[in-house]
C-alpha cells in the first residue's frame, strides 16, 4: 500500500504533471466580470466603514444596502459600456487601466449626478460626496492592483520556467521598433529569448534604461557589447541600416558566434504576440538584398495599362513575378504561357485569389511549338511579350544540347518572328549574364537567341515606326530564390545536416532578388527604343564559399564542424566567374544610374539567320557535336569549360572544319 502511495506521489508531483500557472487556460469574460463586482462590493464596504470612523452625518433617504445596490449597478452598467472585462487580465495594458478608470470616473459623475439630482427633487441627498470620491479611488485602485497582481504573477512564473533554456540577447536599437520587439519577446510563450539590453547608434540614449533594461551606446564592436551584457545572441531591429553597415555588424557578430535574428518593423496595427513570431533567424537573401531601385511607374502604367500583355515562361521564376507585378498595372488581358503544367496551375490559383477582376488565361504551350503561337497571336491582338521561356540549368543543357536548341533558339525565333508578323508593339527578351563570352551551351543558345532578335530588329528598319515591334533585351545574373538558386539548395542541405557541396572554392556569383528583376525587365520594356541589350549594376560579386560559410554560420552551426562543405568540382560548362559586358562591349547611361545600355554592333540578319536554320535542322537529328559545332560558328567567342565539348575548340584545317560540321 505504502509503495503505490509513493507512486502515486511521484506521478503527481513529476514534472509533466507539475501545475504550471503559464498552462491555466484563460478565465472566461463572465467570471472577470464577477471578480469586478466582488471588488466593487468591497470597495464600497471598504468607503463606509471609513466614513463611518470620519463622520456619524449619513443620509438616510435610503437604506445601506439600498445605497450599495445602486452604487454597484451603475458601476457594473460602466463595466459593460467600456467592456472592462474583455481583456487578457495576463496581457493587461495601459489600455484596460484606462477602461477601468473610464468606468470608475464616469460611475463617480454617475452618482454625483443622481445624488445632486435627488436633492433637487426631494432637498435630500443620497451620498456624501466626500464618499463618492472615497469610492471612486478605493474601487480603480483595487481593480488596477487586480489586474497588476495576476500579470505580474503570471511574469514571475514565465521567468522562473524549468526545464527551458532562454536565449541570452540584445537588441540593436533603441527606438520604438525596438521597444515594441523587447515587449512582444517579454510576453511570448513558450518564451524564447532573455532580453539583456539595448546597443544603439543613437548618442542621445546613451546610459538610459528601457524596460528596467541597460542602453549601451555602440562605441566598440557589436560583437564585444553584446558579449559585455552576456548575450549570445543579436536582434537586429534597427532599420536605418544601410546594406553596407548590416553586413559588416553580422560579420562582426557570425565571427565572434553570436547569432542574429532579424525582426519586422512593428506596425501600429500588429498584435506584439504576432511580432514576436515574426522575430526570426537572419537568411541569407537579408545580407544579399541591396536597396530597393526606384523606377518610374507612369511609363510602365502607359505601356502596360488596358493593353493585351502575353508572358512566355510565365510559371517560371522571373515569368510568375513578371506576372505578378504586370497584373498590378491593370492590363486589359493577361496572357500567361509555359509548358510546364503543375506550376502553371499553382499560379493560375494564385491569380483568381489575388487578382479577382483579372482578366488572365493560363495557356499550355511550347514556344518551340510554332503553329500553335501563330493561331495564339492571329486570334489576340497582343501589344507587348515579355519572353521568360528558356531552358536555364547549365549542366542539364551540357547533355541535352538539342533540347537547348528547341527551345533557347527555335522557342525565341518563333515568337520574335510572329511578333513582327502580326505587329506586337513590344518584345522584351529575358537573358543571362552566361551568354557573355559562354563556356557551355545555354549561354550559347542565349547568345544566340539574343543576336537573332537584335539582328531581326536592325532589318525591319525599312518598316513604318509604328508597324516596327521593339526588340529589347535584359540581361543579368543569378536570382536568389529562383528554381535551382544556389541558395535553396544549401538551405536543404543545411536542414539535412550536411555536407554543402560547392563546385570550386574560388566561384564567385553576382546576385539580384527575383522582384528586382523583374521590375527591371519592365522598366527596359517601358524604356526601350528597339535593339538594345540592358544590363543592371548588380553591386559587388559574392564568393559562394563565403555564401555558404555565413549561411551555415546564420543556421547556428559552425562549418566544417557540425556542418561540413564538399568541394565536388566544376560541372560541365560551369565557369568560375559570369560577366556582363564582353570585351569588344561598351556600355550607355540611362536616366537610372544601375541601369545601363550595352553597345553592341548588330551582326548581319541573313547570315544569322541562314546558321541558326542550319543549327535548328541539325539539332532534329539530335546530334550533339554537330549542334554545338554550329553554335561555335555562329558565337564565336563560345569556348567550352570543363565539357566533353571542349575538344570542338581545338583548331583544325579548314577544309576539315567544313567537313565536319557539314
Amino acid at each position: 500500500m505504502g509503495k503505490k502511495l509513493n507512486k502515486a506521489l511521484q506521478q503527481i508531483l513529476s514534472p509533466e504533471n507539475r501545475l504550471d500557472i503559464r498552462n491555466i487556460k484563460y478565465l472566461p469574460r463572465w467570471a472577470i466580470l464577477g471578480i469586478d463586482i466582488s471588488i466593487i462590493i468591497i470597495a464600497d464596504l471598504l468607503t463606509i466603514i471609513a466614513l463611518r470612523d470620519l463622520t456619524v452625518n449619513f443620509y438616510e433617504y435610503l437604506s445601506v444596502p439600498q445605497r450599495m445596490l445602486l452604487v454597484i449597478t451603475v458601476n457594473t452598467l460602466f463595466f459593460f459600456i467600456f467592456r472592462t472585462y474583455a481583456g487578457l487580465i495576463r496581457h493587461s495594458s495601459y489600455v484596460d487601466a484606462l477602461k477601468i478608470m473610464l468606468a470608475c470616473f464616469s460611475t463617480f459623475l454617475t452618482l454625483l449626478f443622481i445624488n445632486y439630482a435627488t436633492f433637487l427633487l426631494i432637498g435630500e441627498k443620497i451620498y456624501l460626496v466626500a464618499g463618492l470620491i472615497f469610492y471612486f479611488l478605493i474601487s480603480f485602485s483595487l481593480l488596477f492592483l487586480f489586474r497588476l497582481t495576476v500579470k505580474q504573477v503570471y511574469e514571475y512564473f514565465k521567468r522562473t520556467q524549468r526545464n527551458q533554456n532562454l536565449q541570452k540577447a540584445v537588441i540593436f536599437g533603441a527606438d520604438e521598433n525596438a521597444i515594441s520587439i523587447a515587449g512582444a519577446l517579454e510576453i511570448e510563450h513558450p518564451k524564447r529569448f532573455d532580453i539583456r539590453g539595448f546597443i544603439t547608434n543613437d548618442s542621445t540614449r546613451r546610459n538610459i534604461r528601457i524596460m528596467n533594461k541597460p542602453v549601451i551606446y555602440n562605441g566598440l564592436k557589436i560583437s564585444q557589447e553584446a558579449k559585455a551584457l552576456g548575450a549570445t545572441a543579436l536582434i537586429l531591429s534597427e532599420n536605418t541600416l544601410t546594406a553596407e553597415e548590416k553586413f559588416a555588424v553580422v560579420e562582426d557578430c557570425l565571427e565572434n558566434d553570436i547569432q542574429v535574428f532579424n525582426a519586422p518593423i512593428v506596425s501600429s496595427y500588429e498584435d506584439e504576440k504576432t511580432v514576436s513570431h515574426k522575430v526570426k533567424s537572419l537568411q541569407i537573401e537579408d545580407l544579399l538584398d541591396r536597396e530597393p531601385i526606384l523606377l518610374n511607374k507612369e511609363n510602365k502604367r502607359e505601356q502596360l495599362t488596358g493593353k493585351t500583355i502575353l508572358v512566355t515562361g510565365g510559371a517560371g521564376s522571373i515569368g510568375s513575378e513578371i506576372v505578378r507585378q504586370v497584373a498590378e498595372y491593370q492590363p486589359k488581358s493577361l496572357l500567361i504561357l509555359d509548358q510546364a503544367e503543375t506550376p502553371l496551375h499553382n499560379l493560375q490559383l494564385e491569380m483568381r485569389a489575388k487578382f479577382p477582376d483579372l482578366n488572365f488565361k493560363c495557356i499550355i504551350c511550347d514556344v518551340g511549338n510554332r503553329a500553335r503561337l501563330e493561331l495564339l497571336l492571329k486570334r489576340r491582338a497582343i501589344d507587348v511579350i515579355y519572353h521568360a521561356a528558356a531552358y536555364k540549368h547549365v549542366p542539364l543543357m551540357e547533355e541535352n544540347p538539342h533540347e537547348a536548341v528547341f527551345v533557347n533558339i527555335q522557342g525565341t525565333k518563333n515568337l520574335a518572328d510572329l511578333a513582327v508578323e502580326y505587329k506586337v508593339g513590344h518584345f522584351v527578351m529575358v537573358s543571362t549574364d552566361k551568354a557573355v563570352n559562354p563556356t557551355n551551351v545555354m549561354g550559347a543558345s542565349k547568345r544566340a537567341a539574343e543576336m537573332y532578335v537584335q539582328s531581326l530588329y536592325h532589318n525591319s528598319g525599312e518598316l513604318e515606326e509604328g508597324n516596327k515591334t521593339r526588340f529589347i533585351t535584359t540581361r543579368f545574373g543569378n536570382v536568389l530564390g529562383s528554381n535551382g538558386s544556389v541558395v535553396p539548395l544549401f538551405r536543404k542541405q543545411i536542414e539535412k545536416g550536411g555536407p554543402v557541396t560547392i563546385t570550386h572554392p574560388d566561384i564567385i556569383r553576382y546576385f539580384m532578388t527575383i522582384p528586382e528583376a523583374c521590375q527591371l525587365v519592365l522598366e527596359a520594356g517601358a524604356m526601350g527604343k528597339g535593339g538594345e541589350i540592358f544590363i543592371f549594376d548588380m553591386g559587388e560579386p559574392v564568393k559562394i564559399m563565403d555564401l555558404a560559410i555565413k549561411m551555415i554560420k546564420l543556421a547556428g552551426y559552425i562549418p566544417d564542424k557540425q556542418i561540413g562543405i564538399k568541394i565536388t568540382g566544376l560541372r560541365p560548362g560551369e565557369k568560375l566567374f559570369e560577366e556582363l559586358l564582353s570585351d569588344k562591349s561598351k556600355t550607355l547611361p540611362t536616366h537610372h544610374k544601375k541601369i545601363m545600355i550595352v553597345q553592341d554592333q548588330p551582326g548581319n540578319y541573313e547570315e544569322i539567320n541562314t546558321s541558326i536554320e542550319t543549327i535548328i535542322k541539325s539539332a532534329t537529328k539530335l546530334k550533339s557535336d554537330k549542334v554545338v559545332a554550329k553554335l561555335k560558328l555562329l558565337v564565336p567567342e563560345f569556348k567550352s569549360n570543363n565539357s566533353s565539348f571542349s575538344l570542338l575548340d581545338k583548331e583544325p584545317e579548314p577544309e576539315n572544319q567544313q567537313k565536319k560540321i557539314s
